[in-house]
């Protein structure tokens, strides 16, 4: 595809620079922030070649561009619009700012998440080659070679604490360095491992403890392998008194008060009170959600298989990754993986349905890709692209998503990492890869059968223009000649008048632009209210301004918030500069499609310069063009 087009009809469609914040993108989307989301064309936006969906969220249009491609769009989109990837946090905060304080949360846990996901990927997948390896040559197990991978393979789960303490630091703008210090604490070879625990309490030896808060109780000295909420909190806190610390003490010894007295403190609050207190809280949180998937007859799970492509549409799927390490770090099983997996296979499936059954060619080529992507694990293109816009997709999809999850419960199926899901799955679960097999089948039929059956296509929009009627035009009534009076606003279009402040906008009502009077039009045509000069015409050609010869001020703007339709159904026969009579044709506009592309009618007839008046009279009701419907009080 040609990716600097397609990033400047992103960047002509969003309002141009003007109208933009702040870019960054992720894996699969474009995500801008936006001074006025009004002036983003998000139908236009959808058809543009590449993109495979549009998604607007707190104040952050995501634009769907699928993996591989949305990095090359961003980079011509940076060129275009002279931006940097600098903003990229800009869009964080400007997106976190309108998210009530549950999602900032959660948000917050993805964003520590997702950049530490590929050591966690390959660690797994790393895994899962050994498992089938050794089954199909059981004395590789013994071998040098098997135990190097092996200790490749659990690395990353064996010091994930330091990971998501860089991760965490960078997140809530702490010294990664420092954040990295306080995950090693919380993982010291001096501490119990907390791997040994169970076998310890199990033979019968005490675990090592500390009197602390001097000697206002003891804890556990035993390390957080495996803990993740514990090891966030404390970063966070570390961050909140690093940044305090910077902020008061002076700079010539700032260096070394800092960081000693950042690590002093949260090191020992960690020991004592973070991890003891959201270690346990972890525990309960895991305990709960094991509780759920597990109720008899794969319900929780089927509960959960339908819900969790909810959660990708907003977002915050990242936060299951707080339960898969608890999984793993309690039992080596990951039980919440073939959810996830049943979930996402079945979003691919409806998708696949759809890209068979369409006849649609652009959406065709849309549609197949995006399944194969969902199929391998990555369900945003499918999601956004195809499912959430026509919704049946979607809902068939967290029917076959359920009823694999609850096929997968009822096997008892578990992974021995996370990361990874769909087909990429059989290499995490190779003690059931039939059961596994099984589960995405019965994912895929559901969801497929369902997708295959509701699905219809809409007429497109340009045959149902070839079908419709066209736009019944009554015939331009004769206009009759008028000499026209100093004061006086003769209607500019046919229809009914109302006062100004009954327009269904703000701006226009409270006066904003001038006083006036509003018609609700029954023909789109406007004609020269006076004689006078053309001041003013817009490029979208919805709005004409207007001079008397004795300085009235006049905008005619055709309908609220049409300027989005960028010209589309308008035809301006003025320019600017021009003389123009009453009762002369200033242009023609589409009733049909203004009301199609949902905006109102109402037609603002203002005078902008109201104030040099002492009031206005109006005449409410039908007019005819050419009927005086405001006069000036002198």
């Amino acid at each position: 595809m040609d990716y600097r087009k397609c990033a400047q009809e992103i960047y002509d469609l969003v309002g141009k620079r003007e109208n933009l914040i702040s870019a960054a993108h992720c894996a699969t989307r474009l995500r801008l922030v936006t001074a006025d989301n009004s002036k983003v064309n998000i139908k236009k936006l959808e058809d543009v070649d590449g993109v495979k969906g549009v998604f607007s969220s707190n104040g952050q249009l995501q634009i769907i561009l699928g993996t591989g491609t949305v990095n090359k769009v961003y980079d011509e989109f940076l060129s275009i619009s002279g931006m940097t990837a600098a903003t990229k946090a800009d869009v964080k905060a400007a997106a976190a700012k309108k998210q009530p304080l549950p999602f900032r949360m959660v948000k917050a846990l993805g964003d520590v998440f997702v950049p530490i996901l590929p050591a966690i990927v390959a660690a797994g997948l790393i895994m899962g080659l050994l498992e089938g390896m050794t089954k199909i040559w059981p004395d590789m197990a013994n071998s040098g070679t098997y135990q190097i991978f092996h200790l490749f393979s659990n690395a990353a789960f064996v010091f994930l604490p330091i990971l998501v303490a860089v991760s965490a630091a960078r997140v809530f703008g702490g010294n990664i360095f420092l954040g990295a210090v306080i995950g090693m604490i919380m993982v010291h070879t001096d501490l119990v491992n907390a791997w040994s625990v169970a076998g310890m309490l199990e033979a019968g030896q005490q675990i090592p403890q500390a009197d602390v808060w001097f000697g206002l109780y003891k804890i556990n000295l035993t390390g957080y392998q495996g803990h993740v909420i514990p090891v966030i909190i404390a970063v966070w806190f570390m961050s909140f008194i690093e940044k305090r610390l910077h902020k008061i003490v002076p700079e010539m010894i700032d260096l070394f008060v800092t960081p000693l007295v950042t690590v002093l403190v949260t090191g020992y609050l960690t020991l004592t009170i973070f991890g003891p207190v959201f270690a346990q809280l972890e525990e309960w949180v895991l305990i709960g959600v094991q509780w759920v998937i597990t109720i008899p007859w794969g319900i929780g799970a089927a509960i959960a298989g339908a819900i969790y492509p909810l959660t990708v549409v907003c977002g915050i799927h990242h936060m299951y990754n707080t339960v898969e390490i608890g999984m793993i770090s309690n039992t080596g099983l990951n039980t919440w993986m073939p959810i996830a997996s049943s979930a996402n296979f079945a979003q691919g499936g409806a998708c696949f349905a759809v890209a068979l059954k369409t006849k649609d060619k652009k959406f065709k080529s849309m549609a197949l890709p995006s399944s194969f992507s969902a199929f391998l694990g990555i369900t945003e293109p499918a999601i956004f692209g195809v499912n959430l816009r026509l919704m049946k997709p979607l809902i068939c999809g967290m029917i076959g998503g359920a009823v694999g999850a609850a096929v997968g419960s009822m096997f008892g199926i578990g992974a021995t990492a996370y990361g990874v899901t769909g087909l990429f799955g059989f290499l995490i679960t190779t003690k059931f890869v039939w059961q596994y097999a099984i589960m995405l089948a019965v994912s895929f039929a559901v969801s497929f059968t369902l997708s295959w059956i509701t699905h219809k296509d809409k007429p497109r929009e340009e045959d149902a223009e070839a079908e419709a009627p066209a736009e019944t035009a009554a015939e331009e009534p004769a206009l009759p000649s008028i000499t026209c009076e100093k004061g006086k606003v003769y209607a500019p279009i046919k229809g009914n008048v109302i006062p100004s402040a009954n327009i269904p906008d703000e701006t226009f009502a409270a006066g904003v632009l001038g006083e006036g009077v509003g018609i609700e039009p029954e023909l789109g045509v406007v004609y020269a209210p006076f004689d006078g000069e053309i001041s003013s015409t817009t490029d979208t050609k919805h709005a004409i301004g207007i001079s008397s010869p004795d300085g009235m001020e006049l905008l005619i703007h055709v309908g609220v918030n049409t300027v989005a339709m960028e010209g589309d159904g308008f035809e301006l026969f003025c320019a600017e500069g021009d003389t123009v009579k009453a009762g002369q044709k200033l242009m023609t506009f589409s009733i049909d499609k203004i009301k199609a592309a949902g905006y109102s009618t109402t037609t603002a007839v203002l005078i902008t310069n109201s104030d040099d008046y002492a009031g206005l009279e109006i005449k409410e009701g039908a007019c005819n063009p050419l009927d005086c419907v405001i006069t000036i009080k002198e």
